[in-house]
């Protein structure tokens, strides 16, 4: 009797046992499918434009899929001046919003971040109210304060208007990054004599590395992806950014499209981007999850 009890319970740990091995194969599998449809939908428009830029006129309709390897386009778009000047001014414009704003918000999310003072949370409200105004809320007031300052049709009044967007969004993340840091550091450092300048410069901004390459990849590509502002503050083609400059490419006739050339520059335009995310995503990864897990 008791031999049949333990067989009937070793023949049902073994049903049990492959139950439990089936349901997680068929868990792993649709696991598996569903990354393979995300990463096909991501991926899949970033190939799609450049096989689309390797081909001309009818070929873009046969084997749609194949690229042709003619790189036509590429080899058009670097003999326009207007498209090579337009790189270096939203690398400019770029480059210089990212700048200002990671040492405007340093300073801005130092002060907030550690600096007790009675209206310190109606002022991180009010940043965050600014960050999230739509951008043709605030374009009637920047064209007056554009022309006001006399930098109409110039690279220098894309950095002033993109400010807008990108200090408040930089001094929000530092903020956050800025308060997990122990106090203890500053307590240490006040008993030595150190001011707030010398403790955020010599204490704190070593230890930021990844949050300020965080932040300002994402401040970056913020700006060199702005187009309404762009379009509105620029109007000849030497001052003009990428984004509008990809926007106003014109065929050789009135009737045609350049699909082509279009996406040609749309990969020529990523391909910084993805270059700056792929040397920086080791801090890029740890700055965004710092603060996540508390010990």
């Amino acid at each position: 009797m008791m031999a049949d009890v333990a067989i009937r319970s070793a023949t049902t740990r073994r049903r049990s046992s492959a139950s439990y091995r089936f349901w997680r194969r068929v868990r792993q599998g649709f696991l598996g499918l569903a990354v393979l449809v995300v990463l096909v939908y991501v991926l899949f428009p970033y190939y799609w434009a450049i096989v689309s830029s390797t081909k001309q006129g009818a070929e873009l309709y046969q084997n749609a899929f194949v690229p042709a390897l003619n790189f036509t386009y590429y080899r058009s778009l670097f003999e326009n001046p207007v498209f090579l000047g337009s790189l270096v001014n939203s690398t400019f414009v770029a480059v210089s919003t990212t700048a200002i704003s990671l040492i405007l918000g340093l300073s801005a999310a130092y002060a907030l971040g550690r600096i007790d003072f009675p209206q310190r949370r109606f002022v991180l409200m009010a940043i965050l109210m600014i960050s999230i105004f739509p951008q043709v809320v605030v374009l009637s007031g920047m064209f007056e304060l554009i022309n006001w300052l006399g930098l109409y049709n110039r690279p220098s009044a894309l950095v002033v208007t993109y400010l807008l967007a990108t200090v408040p969004f930089t001094t929000w993340i530092l903020t956050t990054f800025i308060r997990e840091f122990p106090r203890e550091l500053e307590e240490a450092a006040i008993i030595d004599g150190c001011s707030h300048f010398r403790i955020l410069m010599k204490i704190l901004l070593p230890l930021m590395g990844p949050s300020l390459a965080s932040t300002g990849i994402l401040a970056f590509i913020l700006s060199w992806n702005e187009f309404l502002f762009a379009l509105t503050f620029i109007l000849t083609d030497a001052n003009r950014t990428v984004p509008v400059a990809i926007g106003l490419l014109g065929g050789s006739s009135r009737y045609e499209y350049p699909f082509g050339q279009i996406m040609a520059a749309s990969v020529t335009v990523t391909l910084p981007l993805i270059i700056l995310v792929l040397i920086f995503q080791r801090r890029i990864v740890s700055g965004l999850t710092a603060g996540a897990i508390k010990g």
